[in-house]
């Protein structure tokens, strides 16, 4: 059986990305929703029906464990799905608990990027008061950057006067930690590193989310039951046309490059 990934388009192949990295002898599924990306900037109900069509399709797939590679996702609808199925269903959410941790010892604030669904959510309200005992960490949605990646527009100096004008309300020599708080934000990672000081750490929740993912599997005995396959839907249609698969591919060398 496969393990499911799912995200509202591209971002999720970051995610995937460590996934394979620490699980190579898995088989896949990716689902990308094209057909209504993005999700950050639209209303939560619109958005939370798109995530159970998605999901209910993925379903019939019979994966052994789902993946919600996608921040907003998480943020509005984890726990009614996993209310409604049965197979583990794991999300992702902004990186919080690390950063404040780092920028505390060094006595600097966290800046959270994400999509303004996701920042807007109750989730992660609940998520800063929770860990920002000091007040230290602070926010900013960058939809830019989700359709600079869908686009799969990655020119470094447009994608850089984007940022500049967005960033330059911080004074970024402030922050310790910046969290990439949206799986489409990783593929710019280089850079983001080309704006900010050179102390700044950049972190992202994938690496957990993958981590935890291979946790679960040995625990339920279901791992190592592939060969690093991976089969591509687009809002629920197989990805077969070459020229799409090879962008595929080209983003996870891409992210070998991170």
């Amino acid at each position: 059986m496969r393990i499911g990934f799912f995200d509202s388009g591209i971002g999720g192949i970051t995610v995937l990305h460590q996934a394979l990295r620490i699980l190579p002898h898995e088989d896949y599924l990716f689902y990308a929703d094209t057909l209504n990306v993005p999700y950050g900037e639209k209303a939560k109900e619109e958005v939370k029906q798109y995530i159970f069509d998605a999901v209910s399709f993925i379903a019939e797939q019979q994966v052994k464990a789902l993946v919600i590679a996608c921040n907003t996702a998480t943020s509005v609808a984890i726990r009614e799905l996993r209310e409604k199925y049965d197979f583990p269903i794991l999300g992702i959410e902004p990186a919080v608990k690390p950063a404040v941790q780092k920028s505390e010892i060094h006595r600097k604030k966290v800046l959270v990027l994400a999509t303004s669904l996701t920042l807007n959510e109750e989730k992660f309200h609940l998520l800063v008061k929770r860990l920002d005992q000091h007040d230290i960490v602070e926010s900013l949605a960058l939809p830019g950057l989700v359709e600079f990646a869908e686009r799969f527009d990655f020119d470094e100096h447009r994608v850089i006067s984007y940022l500049k004008r967005a960033l330059a309300v911080f004074d970024l020599t402030q922050y310790g930690t910046v969290v990439l708080g949206c799986t489409h934000f990783p593929y710019f990672t280089n850079t983001l590193r080309k704006l900010l000081p050179e102390d700044v750490d950049i972190i992202s929740g994938s690496a957990g989310t993958a981590a935890n993912l291979k946790r679960i599997l040995e625990a339920n005995q279901q791992i190592n039951s592939g060969n690093g396959d991976i089969v591509y839907f687009k809002s629920g249609v197989k990805v077969e046309d070459p020229e799409t698969l090879e962008n595929y591919n080209k983003l996870l060398l891409k992210l070998d490059e991170m």
